[in-house]
């Protein structure tokens, strides 16, 4: 199921209206139409808070491994695929090459999905220099990829 679906479906078990649930988590109702019908996507703390007024585990509304791969598809070369296990040994094995200050910004983003924001002030720098360091994370993560499969 797709988050906007388990949305929909949590908030209509509760028989809670899209208006009733933004007012919960002090959103608009349009933003709530817009999760349902599949335009945007919440971020992962929004899904815990989610996840709270239904009092259900955030993984009821998504599996915290899908997001995590479709925002590290784009670290696989071109015309190579893994599986999830493989994918997985693959990150153990580059965690631990990087520094560990990389090594803890990308296991608060990809792991414990936490947005920039938050991951900039737990390390007290700029948002913008977090997303500067995930994106060379990144690139050395698909360089790190392309190396181990050949």
């Amino acid at each position: 199921m797709d988050i906007g679906k388990a949305i929909a479906h949590l908030r209509t078990k509760h028989g809670l209206s899209q208006q009733e649930l933004a007012d919960r988590l002090f959103i608009s109702r349009d933003l709530v139409a817009k999760w349902e019908s599949g335009r945007r996507r919440p971020d992962y703390p929004m899904i815990e808070k989610i996840a709270d007024v239904f009092s259900v585990s955030p993984d009821e509304i998504v599996d915290k491994n899908d997001i995590t791969f479709e925002e590290l598809s784009e670290c696989l070369p071109d015309g190579i695929e893994v599986s999830g296990n493989e994918l997985i040994s693959l990150l153990n094995s580059f965690l631990k090459v990087l520094s560990s200050r990389d090594a803890d910004m990308f296991m608060m983003r990809y792991y414990h999905l936490r947005p920039t924001a938050e991951i900039a002030k737990a390390f007290g720098i700029r948002e913008n220099h977090v997303r500067s360091r995930l994106s060379e994370v990144r690139t050395k993560l698909k360089r790190f990829i392309k190396e181990e499969l050949k």
